[in-house]
């Protein structure tokens, strides 16, 4: 049998096509196109989206649509690269794997570790908007105990086998994707006057002032919402799991454009020609408030409940990703090797196990000492997406570069203007890092997560020689 850990097509040939490409990589690659599709549009769909718009839409007025386009094109770029790599060699661990590779085990070691921390701290996150939500449909149970419970409930359909990781996000990314269908189908007849007691509202973009904070406000909220973004990824780690990685990862890769033009930007567009910008709600979803006007009833309880499905969504797929995270640098040897025990489902349990552990307890830490180990938890992992976009535009670059004019024409999926668009993914990275520095909410997030970076590095050379070490003992 072979060995379920690689979890990942063949090594390249020389050409650097795969040696048995669209055959299964592992008896239990078992994620099916369909789980793949629903796992690409789902990713980029969160409870940032339907509650988050808000702030930014608040922040920045009707130009919040070019912050959305910026951040939007930044992470087509990444995804670019990421899809050329990914296409070329699937693999578990995904740009993990291509920066080891690429920049070396330095870059690989401390970019998955980043990566594990962000998700686990998404995974306390997510868990305590389920249990917020909850806990307001049924006041008499505490908070608390929602949170758990959910957290409880996608660690068992991840721990079955990775074909209820695959059905149970199907499904909940299907909710999201349809509200989101529904939202634009309403309020494109709203905004066209086509609906019962509707007027037109196209000129809400441009009536209230379209740029009323300046360009300044414009480039701060691209910092906030690329991390809105954050999760597109995913799908490149899932696709070495699936029974035709290549393909899956091409499909996701040239749909992510439509995505999100289609889900974010549009979304965006319409909620602003529905409702003034100032009129929108911060604390609470917007898309709720604009269903509100539609004249539909329990839009404030339909949309809590999408906001539920997004955040069990991304808790379940959280989970995916840091346990695969895990299982990969355990690997290499920088994690603990049991955390590459399976189950019989070859599902690596003790690596999603872990990755709960921190879950709860920042969950227990949200509510004993609130504003303290939770913030801390999510604002030292805070600057992980760009840290990531940063590692694949630098590891694409040297990847191809060291490419044959045969290999290079052999890549299925292929970076456009390499490198100039590499360079200019770096220098926006730059920017947005400088820009949260300045900007007192974000600067705690800046700090504490390259403090989160700094430790990692001081204690990779303690993990290469302890590697070194049992090398020469084994030899």
């Amino acid at each position: 049998m072979q060995d379920p850990a690689t979890l990942a097509a063949p090594p390249p040939t020389a050409t650097g096509k795969s040696q048995k490409e669209g055959t299964k990589s592992s008896v239990h690659a078992i994620l099916r196109p369909r789980h793949l599709t629903m796992i690409a549009l789902g990713g980029i769909i969160g409870a940032s989206l339907f509650v988050g718009s808000g702030t930014v839409i608040r922040s920045v007025g009707p130009a919040a649509l070019i912050s959305y386009a910026i951040g939007g094109a930044l992470v087509i770029l990444v995804m670019r690269m990421l899809g050329e790599m990914s296409a070329n060699r699937p693999v578990v661990g995904s740009f993990m794997e291509y920066a080891r590779d690429g920049l070396g085990e330095w870059a690989g070691f401390t970019i998955g570790w980043l990566y594990w921390y962000f998700w686990v701290g998404v995974v306390a996150f997510e868990a305590v908007i389920v249990g917020r939500i909850l806990h307001e449909w049924i006041p008499m149970v505490p908070d608390w105990s929602f949170a758990l419970a959910g957290i409880l409930l996608l660690t068992m359909t991840n721990l079955m086998s990775l074909r209820s990781f695959g059905e149970t996000e199907f499904w909940l990314a299907s909710i999201k994707v349809s509200a989101i269908i529904v939202f634009l189908i309403f309020g494109t007849l709203y905004v066209l006057g086509l609906l019962p007691n509707s007027t037109g509202s196209v000129a809400n973009l441009t009536a209230h002032g379209f740029m009323p904070h300046g360009w300044t406000a414009v480039l701060n909220g691209v910092a906030v919402v690329v991390f809105s973004y954050f999760g597109t990824e995913i799908v490149t780690m899932a696709a070495a799991e699936s029974e035709q990685p290549a393909k899956a990862v091409a499909k996701a890769t040239n749909t992510i454009v439509w995505r999100i033009v289609f889900f974010y930007i549009g979304s965006v567009a319409i909620l602003l020609m529905v409702v003034p910008w100032d009129e929108l709600p911060s604390q609470t979803s917007p898309f709720a408030f604009a269903f509100g006007r539609f004249g539909l009833p329990a839009a404030d309880q339909v949309m809590n409940a999408v906001v539920l499905t997004a955040a069990l969504s991304v808790l379940n797929s959280g989970l995916y990703s840091g346990s695969r995270m895990l299982f990969a640098l355990s690997k290499h040897g920088y994690a603990p090797p049991w955390v590459e025990d399976r189950n019989r489902s070859g599902v690596p349990w003790k690596a999603i196990l872990l990755s709960t552990v921190v879950g709860y307890v920042a969950i227990a830490a949200n509510y004993v000492a609130p504003k303290v180990i939770f913030d801390f938890i999510m604002n030292s992992a805070g600057l992980v997406a760009m840290f990531v976009y940063a590692f694949v535009a630098l590891t694409q670059w040297r990847l191809r570069n060291r490419m044959s004019p045969a290999e290079r024409d052999g890549l299925k999926l292929k970076m456009w203007l390499h490198p100039w668009l590499n360079i200019s993914v770096l220098a926006a990275v730059a920017l947005i890092v400088v820009l949260m520095a300045l900007d007192p909410a974000n600067a705690p997030q800046v700090w504490l997560s390259l403090s989160a970076l700094a430790v990692l590095l001081v204690i990779f050379p303690f993990v290469r020689r302890r590697l070194s070490n049992r090398t020469s003992i084994g030899q």
